[in-house]
């Protein structure tokens, strides 16, 4: 196979992953905390022996998550938590601690706020997160502090990847940042009460459906072209 065909089907391997990343974003357009992911390409490009042309291929490996600020929905729940700004809160569970933006807790039979799955909430000390099971009011003010009975009993933790480019999407939605993280110093504000949805544009992510699928059908017939042709030339100088 020549240079045009393994360029041909590197981009179109690409394009596949890219259509089941849209894909994956269209199925989770409504779930919590949820951030978008996109596909980056790059070319690969290498020098061939003797007088042959370079060899190029596409690769499409690289994952790059969307890290806007998704849309906010009241609830009134009294661990439902909400990050405005930068940051993620830090949960600790059976695979090791994950960052997430998705903030519907429940207090544990232990008393310790959960996600539905089990991983318990952290706090800025890396400790989980304790709410007395007899506690008659709980309020957590703007910058975590989470207070039962009108006393403060911890504060909630927000953290930052030292490197965002480094941020890893693992099941659901949780992310793990292989270089570490450090708190959250900017300017974000927990809201309680409130939940914060996926970030994802349905209507753009249809639009780009269609754009990769509308890619990969023109790459399937330039393919079947260049069968033709070389088919072609051979059945001609076999004559």
């Amino acid at each position: 196979m020549d240079n045009i065909g393994y360029t041909t089907l590197t981009r179109q391997s690409g394009l596949m992953r890219e259509m089941q990343s849209v894909a994956n974003n269209i199925a989770n357009a409504s779930t919590t905390g949820f951030r978008r992911e996109g596909i980056i390409f790059s070319e690969y490009v290498s020098a061939l022996d003797g007088d042959d042309p370079s060899l190029s291929m596409a690769t499409a490996n690289v994952r790059a998550l969307d890290l806007q600020q998704g849309g906010l929905t009241q609830t009134g729940g009294t661990f439902d938590f909400a990050i405005e700004g930068d940051g993620f809160f830090m949960v600790d569970g059976p695979d090791g601690q994950f960052l997430t933006r998705a903030g519907s807790f429940t207090p544990s039979a232990l008393g310790e706020l959960s996600t539905p799955d089990g991983y318990r909430l952290l706090d800025g000390g890396g400790a989980p997160v304790f709410v007395p099971p007899d506690a008659r009011s709980v309020s957590v003010a703007s910058d975590g502090t989470l207070s039962v009975d009108g006393r403060a009993v911890a504060q909630i933790g927000l953290y930052l990847p030292v490197d965002q480019n480094d941020l890893l999407h693992r099941e659901g939605v949780r992310f793990e940042a292989p270089g570490g993280v450090e708190p959250a110093l900017v300017e974000a504000s927990i809201l309680q009460g409130f939940i914060e949805g996926s970030n994802v544009n349905p209507i753009t992510e249809v639009a780009r459906m269609i754009e990769v699928q509308r890619s990969y059908e023109l790459g399937q017939k330039f393919l079947e072209k260049e069968d033709e042709r070389i088919r072609a030339v051979l059945k001609t100088v076999g004559r």
